[in-house]
Order: structure tokens, then C-alpha cells, then sequence
């Protein structure tokens, strides 16, 4: 289904489940969308009872390609009012629990410093919340995969928009003027209950990552997850569900 945002729309998808629990709204990777979740959404959702909300952000999968050059803030802009605006659009009101990976983790680190009504908790994966030089490093190699013309399976996700998705991200991580980028500042502000997780061998951020988030967030718990990578819910999905499910039936 297509939410018409102005000159805009944003793809999306809606996981049923009961109405008397919060809404699992879940935000995609740097370079992910809906279809990269593959099945793992619905999987949560039937592990909690609760109703899900899928989308692709601006300039993903089948969402409207970017229309403007992004910015050192992107993931401020996508956090602070693309967010608020599905949500005000799609979730109807209702309490509701962000999970999100990566860049869809970060964004829901700065959404929850805002402390938005409604808000009931949050989980992220692979958050990064300052810039170290293994990030900039896994990037420059995904760069070079994609020279080399190994990245082209991103196509069968963003369509056209692939190549635009793909150096929208790696030119703005790799711009001087982003290894400054830190949202550290934010995290005493976040005061819902948080699930802080990261794979123990993720190739994008060593453990100060997660260290930082759970030192720094009012309430916040740490999970390493062991043999895996940068994508605990692709790598290790049945323990990754399991844990999730186990802190949303903490809420």
C-alpha cells in the first residue's frame, strides 16, 4: 500500500494482530527496505500477538525516490519528521514499541529522545550512535563490492532507485564532514525502556557502540549476540525473536 506524504509516497505494509497491545512499527537498514525484513516481521508479531507496521523511508524499495542531495542530518530528518508523520497517518493513536537495525536503529534512538506520547519501548539492532573508522571501513569495502559489481541484488529491491540509494549512503558516511556525527547526547533523553542489541562480530561497529547506548539511556538493557554479524535478525532469527518478544512482553 502507497501513504501519500505531499508530493511523496511512502510504500508500507500493515501485519495484523490484536488492537489491545502495542504496534511494532520497524525501521529497515541504511540500505534495506520492507522486502529485507523478508518474514522476520510477521514472525514477531505472531510471537507477541501485536499488529505490525512495515515501510520503506523516502527513497527506498518502493517508496518515491530522493528528490534532493542527503545530508550530514538524514537520519535526524528521517527520525524527527517522516516518522511522526506515518505514524500520526497509520498508527491511529495507538501505543506502539519501534524495532529497528541499523540506520533504522539510530533513527529510533533520536525519535525516542523526543519522548513522543505513546512511545511504550524500543529495540535496536546494530545502532550506531558516533562514527569509528570499522564503520567507515565495512563501508569503503561495500563501495568496492559494489565497483566490482557485486552489490547489484540491491536493484531487485529499490528498482531504479538503487544506485541513487547506494551512494546517498556510502557518500554520506564516507564525507568528512560525517565523522563528527554523534548522537550520544541524546541517549540520557531516552527514557522508555530500550533493548539494546549487536551481534558479537559485527563488521560495522565494535562493541563501544553498544556499550555507549547502554550506559548512557535512562533504562536501558544490552544483549550481545553471539555468532553473528551486522544483521542479528537475518543471522540468528529464531533467538533473535525470542528475545525481542520476550522485552515487548516486558512492556
Amino acid at each position: 500500500m502507497q501513504l501519500q506524504l505531499g508530493e511523496n509516497s511512502l510504500y508500507y505494509e500493515l501485519i495484523a494482530g490484536d488492537d489491545t497491545r502495542p504496534l511494532l512499527v520497524f525501521l529497515h537498514e541504511g540500505l534495506g527496505c520492507t522486502a529485507m525484513w523478508k518474514d522476520f516481521p510477521r514472525h514477531l508479531c505472531e510471537a507477541t500477538g501485536c499488529a505490525g507496521l512495515v515501510y520503506d523511508r523516502l527513497g527506498y524499495g518502493q517508496s518515491s525516490p530522493l528528490r534532493k542531495r542527503r545530508g550530514i542530518n538524514y537520519l535526524h530528518e528521517y527520525a524527527l519528521l517522516e516518522l511522526p508523520e506515518v505514524l500520526a497517518r497509520l498508527a491511529d493513536g495507538r501505543e506502539y514499541v519501534i524495532v529497528g537495525h541499523s540506520d533504522g536503529a539510530s533513527i529510533a534512538l533520536i525519535h525516542a529522545a523526543d519522548q513522543p506520547a505513546g512511545l511504550r519501548g524500543v529495540i535496536s539492532a546494530a545502532a550506531h550512535v558516533f562514527v569509528e573508522p570499522l564503520t567507515l571501513e565495512g563501508v569503503r569495502v561495500a563501495r568496492d563490492s559494489h565497483g566490482a559489481g557485486k552489490m547489484r541484488g540491491l536493484s531487485r529491491y529499490h528498482g531504479d532507485k538503487a544506485e541513487t540509494i547506494f551512494f546517498a549512503w556510502a557518500d554520506t558516511w564516507l564525507d568528512p564532514a560525517f565523522v563528527h556525527w554523534n548522537i550520544e547526547y541524546l541517549l540520557p533523553s531516552v527514557a522508555c525502556p530500550l533493548l539494546a542489541m549487536q551481534g558479537r562480530d559485527d563488521q560495522y561497529g565494535s562493541a563501544a557502540q553498544l556499550d555507549s547506548i547502554a550506559a548512557k539511556a535512562v533504562n536501558a538493557r544490552k544483549l550481545v549476540v553471539d555468532d553473528c554479524g551486522h544483521s542479528p535478525h537475518i543471522e540468528q532469527p529464531d533467538a533473535v525473536v525470542d528475545y525481542m518478544a520476550e522485552f515487548i512482553r516486558s512492556l
